[in-house]
């Protein structure tokens, strides 16, 4: 799964406003490439060419800030971006620092956000096919004009539509909202007041009226999965064994079912 870099803009280029502070941090980067590894003097020179590209890390580090990670973590992981490209740079491939360096730190700053942020840690190949779904989304929303279709985006990333309805689930676990959020401007209420206890009758009443035709809308094998795991009380292991498929394949089409019965009820009774 391939995740697409920001590429260098004439802004970051032109993050270190004072020219001469400018210059020398590049004739820093360009010293410590030339200089041998095995000299004693590369661990100053080092230290001070990272020094000197600090303002360059924090730049870009503060332009991810406001997206619910603190600004001096985004900072950190910026600095270990620029610390890597430091010690990764090779002059003589014809490339200016700033051009190597930038998406070496932004790539670290997506990791950052890709592996810390999730509310439930969830595998990290539904990690970058959620990232990958959702650049999708944007390119095919503005070439369509349009909210591309599940069929739509599988066909652009070169994967099934299963694949895209788990990577669609699997975002799901990227936020949660605490029960104790407050409702309203007086606060008075709170989101846990608004969830049904177990003698709300009507509701399943309710549920129990708009869930048969939702479950007439699946094929037999999804029915008989949704069957096994919510009536019967069966595991994925247990269900892929009785209708002979993996376990993998029963999750891919208990989460396919899924969808669709949440596209035909009015309540969300699978969260």
């Amino acid at each position: 799964m391939t995740i697409t870099i920001a590429q260098p803009t004439t802004t970051d280029r032109e993050t270190m406003t004072d020219g001469r502070a400018a210059d020398a941090a590049a004739d820093l980067i360009v010293a410590l490439a030339a200089m041998p590894s095995d000299d004693p003097r590369r661990a100053a020179l080092r230290d001070r060419t990272i020094e000197a590209w600090l303002p360059l890390a924090r730049h870009l580090a503060k332009r991810y800030s406001g997206r619910g990670e603190l600004t001096d973590d985004l900072v950190q992981t910026a600095m270990v971006g620029l610390i890597k490209a430091v010690d990764r740079f090779d002059a003589s491939r014809g490339v200016d620092f700033s051009g190597y360096a930038i998406p070496t730190i932004v790539g670290e700053i997506k990791r950052h956000f890709r592996d810390r942020t999730w509310s439930i840690r969830v595998p990290r190949r539904l990690q970058e096919l959620r990232l990958a779904i959702s650049e999708a989304n944007s390119t095919l929303t503005h070439k369509l004009g349009r909210s591309p279709l599940v069929a739509d985006i599988a066909t652009y990333l070169g994967i099934t539509e299963e694949e895209v309805l788990e990577g669609l689930e699997g975002a799901r676990a990227y936020n949660t909202t605490s029960l104790s959020t407050p409702l309203g401007t007086d606060g008075s209420a709170e989101l846990g007041d608004t969830i049904s206890d177990d003698t709300d009758e009507y509701a399943e009443v309710e549920l129990r009226a708009t869930l048969g035709p939702a479950l007439a809308m699946l094929d037999a094998r999804e029915q008989r999965i949704i069957t096994l795991r919510f009536y019967g009380n069966l595991t994925q292991s247990q269900i892929a064994d009785q209708i002979g498929i993996s376990q993998m394949h029963v999750s891919r089409l208990l989460t396919k079912a899924l969808v669709k019965l949440r596209g035909h009820m009015d309540v969300d009774a699978f969260n």
